[in-house]
């Protein structure tokens, strides 16, 4: 069972760093106090965001903010070789070995400035992992207290269930949104209740905001009806569509914006009505339910 608890909406930082926003120590610092004044206190990172820059900008910040450890709750993934500068690699691959998996968490603790990660998770599946490998490496790093809990990112479900043999599987990070319904329909939300695996989504709000195509454009239109009827900005109201899903989905929300971190925790508290719920699933699809 999840040892953990994370705040109903996480703030991923994967755009804080060089890739994107390129915040510094004092700006990450402050951004964290803003996120914990408005109730997250989940910070969703990874060991290549920022080419492996990110985790060790935000530690410095962390320090900074002098944020009591056990207020926030620390995720971070591995797995991914990325070919950058400060990394010997040919070609972008996978990696699980016990080795690398053990290296790559106590390198993300130094960098991250804590002793323990709340949630370690496995990046992507890759074809070449072991999972009596994986296993040893998890339960040697949760024997050691450096991570409390386990999970995985963009598997599947038969994927998940190579590790869900070995060991216990508390999270799997996925893409999912109004505009990504896959896991909906392909058993992955409903693989995860059956085996009482809680689901992250990230990119929460889809492709709404970023692409003008036929499906964008019908939920654009039914959501600036529905903004009117519930008082909430669209990206409220898509938060709540996806934490609505039995699974209890936790979305992983990206934003640096201060006004919009400050309302990100009401899509918890927003309720659609069913049938609202089923017209975005409609407008996303094109047609209605069968």
């Amino acid at each position: 069972m999840m040892k953990t608890t994370l705040s109903p909406v996480v703030a991923g930082t994967m755009n804080w760093g060089v890739w994107d926003k390129n915040l510094s120590v004092t700006e990450m610092a402050n951004l964290m106090h803003v996120c914990l004044e408005n109730k997250i206190s989940t910070f969703d990172h990874a060991d290549i965001y920022g080419g492996y820059t990110t985790e060790a900008t935000f530690g410095e910040g962390f320090k900074q903010s002098k944020i009591n450890r056990s207020k926030i709750q620390l995720v971070s993934k591995c797995g991914i070789q990325l070919v950058t500068n400060n990394r010997n690699n040919k070609i972008k691959h996978y990696d699980y070995s016990k080795e690398y998996i053990i290296w790559s968490a106590e390198n993300s603790l130094k960098n991250l400035k804590t002793d323990y990660l709340d949630v370690f998770l496995l990046h992507r599946p890759s074809p070449l992992m072991q999972a009596d490998e994986i296993v040893e490496a998890i339960e040697k790093l949760k024997k050691d207290g450096k991570i409390l809990d386990f999970g995985l990112s963009n598997f599947t479900p038969f994927q998940t269930d190579l590790i869900k043999q070995k060991t216990n599987v508390s999270y799997n990070q996925i893409q999912f949104s109004a505009t990504h319904l896959e896991p909906m329909v392909d058993g992955s939300l409903n693989h995860m209740q059956i085996h009482h695996i809680r689901p992250m989504a990230w990119n929460p709000l889809g492709t709404i905001f970023r692409e003008d195509t036929d499906q964008t454009r019908r939920l654009k239109k039914l959501l600036a009806r529905l903004v009117e009827k519930y008082h909430f900005g669209s990206d409220i109201i898509l938060l709540a569509w996806i934490m609505k899903h039995p699974s209890k989905v936790i979305p992983v929300a990206g934003t640096v914006n201060v006004a919009r971190i400050q309302q990100l925790q009401k899509a918890s508290e927003l309720i659609l009505d069913p049938e609202d719920w089923f017209e975005i699933w409609d407008e996303s699809r094109g047609k209605e339910v069968d």
